[in-house]
């Protein structure tokens, strides 16, 4: 049975080692589609293979019926697999206790046996209408998310997780290092950490520390004093104190010089910067986030980045995947930053041919995001009409990437397959539900379930 072949009749599992009291539960919830199962093993293949909403289930299971030991071990397998899922618990007159300690474990309810078959039949519809109603709720929550990181575009699961970590790790002072590839969205993820911290009314202040050569640098962090070299006609502040109150990003960090590294320690213990020149302790109260593309850990075992400056930087690693490995981002982008680009060159609303879109999603994109805008910017300018062809972006070459690791476990490997399939339909029609059910050959409702299930936002 499909999960599309239950939507008429909402699914419901009931676990009961009686086989009468199985049969007439059944009959009088003849309202849904049921599956049974009369032990711990049986319950959790029915779990994987048709994923209920709600579970009826006995504490009492084989192989030791006159124990709760088996029920309670199922209970937290259940609630483990989806948290969602709400599991009523059937008892004997004599069990409140195991009653409470169930429902205190996570069960949504329980009924003592005997039972009346429609007081059971109610809390189970109500079971199903909460289940609804939370599924319906993070639906609109992840249509209408804080605009914290309203600048990144994804609906890949492990981005999701790391904007998730950048919003909780936000309002902290935690050193925070992005680690990724060029052209990750680094720069972004780090605006992302100062707008959803207390510092997000401050300046926002970033230096490449491998864009500046090293004489220059110690001047442009640390600033200078009038007279200090050549040139210094004035008293100027560096960055870092120009940061002060708000969020200081060092971008390219692994590229920074040894000499300066231990400057940089100091100021990270004492808060305070001393100007190239100058003689006076200077307090700044400033975020650190830092960005590199580089194996920090290697440098430091060959010597050419402090181990105690790495440790004070990396409080909180964030690892950024390439744009290769998110599910489904390629397309997404290229259809909001085409949109951006036609209208920065005042041409009419362009849109992704089929053979761009197939190039789109074939392509390895080494350069990653920075490279996808880049080959747009070149689209926008060359498609003769309305329509971005292959050609127009110069990807007439197209590299397929790296396959997926199989799966041995059918469930994962058809759930990936799922997934994958989901989240490309919604890049290529940019998020539209309806064209992407369409696209998928199945119903809107289906594909909202199918989204749920698994965790597509």
């Amino acid at each position: 049975m499909t999960l599309a072949m239950t939507l008429d009749k909402r699914l419901l599992l009931i676990v009961e080692d009686d086989l009468a009291l199985q049969k007439q539960m059944q009959w009088s919830l003849d309202g849904y589609t049921t599956v049974t199962a009369h032990d711990r093993e049986s319950a959790m293949q029915q779990l994987r293979r048709h994923n209920p909403a709600v579970v009826t289930m006995d504490l009492g299971l084989p192989p030791d019926s006159d124990s709760v030991s088996q029920g309670f071990a199922l209970l937290g397998q259940i609630l483990a697999a989806d948290p969602d899922t709400k599991v009523i618990v059937l008892t004997g007159q004599n069990e409140q206790a195991n009653a409470l300690r169930a429902v205190a474990l996570g069960a949504y309810d329980f009924f003592a046996k005997p039972f009346a078959p429609e007081l059971l039949a109610l809390t189970i519809e109500r079971a199903f209408r909460v289940h609804d109603l939370q599924r319906e709720n993070r639906r609109l929550q992840a249509i209408h998310q804080p605009e914290t990181l309203g600048h990144v575009i994804t609906r890949d699961p492990e981005m999701l997780r790391i904007c998730r970590t950048i919003e909780k790790v936000g309002p902290s002072n935690v050193s925070v290092m992005l680690l990724g590839e060029s052209g990750t969205g680094k720069e972004i993820l780090a605006r992302g950490l100062h707008q959803s911290s207390a510092r997000r009314s401050q300046r926002f202040v970033a230096i490449n520390c491998a864009a500046i050569p090293d004489n220059l640098l110690e001047s442009e962090l640390f600033g200078f004093e009038k007279g200090a070299f050549t040139g210094a006609i004035k008293t100027t502040p560096g960055k870092i104190e120009s940061a002060d109150g708000g969020t200081l990003m060092l971008d390219e960090i692994g590229d920074l010089p040894f000499t300066l590294q231990a400057k940089l320690l100091r100021f990270l213990q004492e808060r305070t910067v001393e100007r190239v020149g100058g003689r006076q302790e200077i307090a700044v109260d400033v975020r650190v986030v830092c960005a590199t593309h580089q194996d920090l850990g290697a440098l430091c075992k060959q010597g050419r980045f402090r181990e105690d400056l790495y440790y004070r930087l990396a409080e909180v690693v964030v690892p950024i995947p390439p744009l290769r490995a998110r599910m489904g981002d390629a397309t997404l982008l290229a259809h909001a930053l085409l949109r951006r680009y036609a209208e920065d060159n005042k041409r009419p609303a362009l849109r992704l041919s089929e053979d761009a879109l197939h190039a789109i999603e074939a392509y390895a994109w080494p350069g990653n995001i920075r490279e996808l805008e880049n080959r747009l910017k070149r689209a926008a300018i060359m498609a003769d009409g309305q329509q971005v062809s292959r050609a127009d972006m110069d990807l007439d070459t197209p590299d397929a990437g790296e396959p997926l690791a199989a799966s041995l476990d059918l469930r994962q490997a058809r759930d990936q397959a799922e997934r994958g399939a989901i989240l490309a339909a919604l890049g290529r029609v940019n998020g539209n539900i309806a064209r992407a059910a369409d696209l998928l050959g199945v119903s809107r409702p289906t594909l909202y379930d199918l989204m749920h299930r698994l965790c597509v936002k």
